[in-house]
């Protein structure tokens, strides 16, 4: 009896995350690119809100909830070619590219670029169908955007 009772306290099991759409797919990446680096920081949090409320029309709330979601999907754990495979599938080229950019805004958020983030984006890339080329004009809008110079080109 006093087992039941402690059960009734205990928490059941979550519901299962939603299948993603290219919406929760860029978010998933998002927040896969802000935690490769193990360290989940307030500015990229909120960075990854303002991306979705920017380019899929949220408010502050909204954003945060599928930001919330995209971080249960990023737990679950899809390979990240899974996402930029249904990115690809289920968006025009411009919104891919954009998808592009908003990958590269949280890698250049701390003015760093670490190994593990660019390895997300080039494999988002890939699997998005874009080029190098696109990614590398990415990179360098958000650069400017941000103030930087690009750096050259390494060989």
């Amino acid at each position: 009896m006093l087992n039941k009772f402690f059960q009734s306290f205990r928490p059941k099991e979550p519901p299962p995350a939603p299948d993603p759409d290219a919406e929760l797919a860029l978010g998933a990446l998002l927040v896969r690119v802000a935690k490769s680096d193990r360290m989940y920081k307030f500015e990229e949090i909120s960075l990854i809100d303002r991306i979705l409320a920017r380019m899929y029309s949220h408010n502050a709330i909204e954003a945060a909830r599928v930001r919330a979601t995209c971080e249960k999907l990023h737990a679950a754990a899809p390979e990240t070619d899974t996402f930029g495979k249904l990115i690809r599938e289920t968006t025009t080229l411009p919104e891919r590219l954009a998808a592009l950019d908003a990958l590269w805004e949280v890698v250049l958020a701390d003015d760093e670029e670490s190994e593990g983030e660019v390895k997300i984006v080039e494999d988002a890339r890939r699997a998005m169908g874009l080029s190098a080329a696109d990614s590398e004009a990415a990179r360098a809008r958000i650069l400017e955007r941000n103030g930087a110079e690009p750096a050259a080109e390494q060989p």
